[in-house]
């Protein structure tokens, strides 16, 4: 079956891949998904990352899957996961290597949190109308559950990699590595209290670790009392951190007061078309390139409620990163309405 055909079915019965779906949203959503698929998915179901020597990543396994999910590309989804169990699963556990180069292979066997819980989460998401997923759903939640997450002093905390953030300073994490859509269904498939746990530390860090001009979280947090920036990387606001109110957005946790501070920093530049891609918290320097689409397409959902432009060609030649943020906008907006403003 097409992928054409397969979307033409579920569009009949109202559901992709368990998702309510809207008929009148598919002609977008597919252009938007097929030129980032055209751009960034090889044959074999390898996302690649151009700007970075063609590199794949867990995470970039784990934004494909779920994008195919959302597209009703079962094709592209079989081809994305095969490719990923082929070539990431050689650690000896369920985790996932996170970095695999041409010509080289795996680069480090080391694994990425956030790439492990978005597999997990498309293949817990694929197996509500695929159930011969939910074991290795299961299986691959089991072992973030039981290996990256530890009970410390401020709740229970994901680790950004099994190896490497365990620090002389402290434990370092990674906020946007939260990702917060998942845990319910990640829930579903490993019934264990510790879901919930992460969820409720992750939004009680949030609520602590603010820093700068705009009070907003760190890319890297160090986790001592009280909370600072990792001093081992950029203290700032930036590239990372950009997916926290798209994470929160697409849970349903993007109270006003939690989605404050970046809409305070959003609101903040007046010149047409401009936002930063970073804040420095030591001085509130902000950088002078501007943010990628995919990083305004975020900004513009959550205060305008406004859709990824249509023209997924044009979105596709921002780079990787930037076209899987708008499409992962694209597909957070569907399932869930805009936040609501300040005092709604």
């Amino acid at each position: 079956m097409t992928r054409r055909q397969l979307v033409r079915g579920l569009v009949g019965f109202g559901v992709i891949a368990g998702w309510p779906l809207a008929a009148g949203a598919i002609t977008q959503r597919a252009h938007l998904y097929d030129a980032w698929k055209g751009a960034f998915v090889r044959p074999d179901g390898r996302v690649v990352d151009p700007a970075q020597r063609d590199a794949s990543t867990s995470e970039g396994q784990g934004y494909g899957m779920i994008l195919a999910l959302e597209a009703g590309d079962e094709a592209g989804f079989d081809a994305m996961w095969a490719w990923t169990q082929q070539h990431l699963a050689v650690r000896g556990d369920p985790l996932l290597a996170w970095r695999w180069l041409p010509g080289q292979g795996v680069s480090d066997r080391n694994d990425a949190s956030d790439g492990d819980l978005l597999v997990a989460w498309a293949l817990a998401r694929a197996s509500l109308t695929r159930p011969a997923l939910a074991a290795p759903a299961r299986a691959l939640a089991e072992a973030i559950r039981t290996t990256l997450l530890r009970d410390t002093a401020w709740g229970t905390v994901l680790l950004p990699a099994v190896e490497g953030f365990d620090t002389p300073a402290g434990q370092v994490v990674n906020l946007s590595y939260w990702v917060f859509p998942a845990f319910a269904e990640l829930a579903r498939v490993d019934p264990s209290p510790k879901w919930e746990a992460l969820r409720d530390s992750g939004l009680r860090l949030l609520s602590i670790a603010r820093f700068g001009r705009w009070a907003l979280p760190p890319d890297w947090l160090l986790l001592i009392n009280p909370l600072a920036p990792d001093p081992n990387r950029p203290q700032r606001y930036g590239y990372e951190a950009v997916r926290i109110p798209l994470y929160l957005a697409w849970a349903g946790l993007a109270s006003p007061e939690r989605i404050a501070p970046f809409r305070a920093f959003w609101s903040s530049f007046r010149c047409e078309g401009y936002l930063p891609a970073w804040a420095n918290f030591a001085d509130d320097s902000i950088d002078s390139y501007g943010a990628s689409p995919g990083m305004r397409a975020i900004r513009d959902w959550l205060t305008a409620g406004a859709a990824p432009p249509a023209d997924g060609r044009t979105l596709a030649q921002s780079g990787y990163y930037s076209a899987t943020l708008a499409a992962l906008v694209q597909a957070a907006s569907r399932q869930m309405p805009r936040p609501p403003a300040p005092g709604a």
